[in-house]
């Protein structure tokens, strides 16, 4: 989160700059070179890093600390607890979604199977535009964004979405409607109808 949020804004920057161009040498290499090339320039990093700290020592020029110790010494291991918790949790996001394809394929609800369909529908358009590629490097750079953008103009923002989503509902009433076979809107004046004057 302080990475998106940009708190630390010379780790954040290196993060998106890495992550951008990673995906973007995908285009032109394939992820077997890109991943070999980008392990070979971090091994001469490192290894230069650590040599030059150990000539320093050598000269008494330094303290001889290892120059990775805070990364070496970082703690990622879990606890079996910790480890079934994510377990689980992964487990139960799978079968939630497996659930929820089984039931718009199989039309346990038509007006949510037409959704779908509809969703569908955009997404072979969106891909004769773009590929997966792509999208992936929109969604980094959105992910790396539009947190900051949000935080700061927030009311702005809860403005205009309310806005979308009054209309959103709208259109879903509709539909909702028209599948029930038509119908008035339903009376929202407090108490129903009112009695019509003679």
């Amino acid at each position: 989160m302080d990475l998106i949020y940009w708190k630390d804004t010379e780790r954040s920057g290196m993060v998106l700059t890495a992550l951008v161009v990673g995906l973007l040498s995908l285009f032109q290499l394939s992820i077997i070179s890109v991943v070999s090339t980008v392990s070979l320039a971090v091994m001469c990093f490192t290894i230069s890093v650590r040599i030059y700290y150990h000539f320093l020592h050598i000269l008494s020029w330094g303290d001889g600390e290892h120059p990775f110790k805070s990364y070496l010494d970082l703690d990622i291991s879990l606890s079996g607890e910790q480890a079934d918790i994510y377990m689980q949790k992964a487990i139960v996001l799978a079968l939630s979604a497996v659930d929820a394809l089984r039931r718009l394929f199989f039309v346990e609800n038509l007006f949510e199977s037409f959704k779908f369909l509809f969703l569908m529908y955009l997404v072979t358009y969106l891909g004769g535009l773009c590929n997966g590629l792509t999208i992936l490097i929109i969604s980094v750079i959105a992910l790396f964004s539009l947190p900051l953008f949000y935080e700061r103009r927030q009311e702005q923002v809860d403005g205009f979405i309310g806005k979308i989503q009054v209309q959103i509902d709208s259109v879903k009433d509709f539909l909702r409607r028209l599948a029930q076979g038509g119908g008035p809107p339903p009376d929202t004046t407090p108490g129903g109808a009112k009695p019509k004057t003679q």
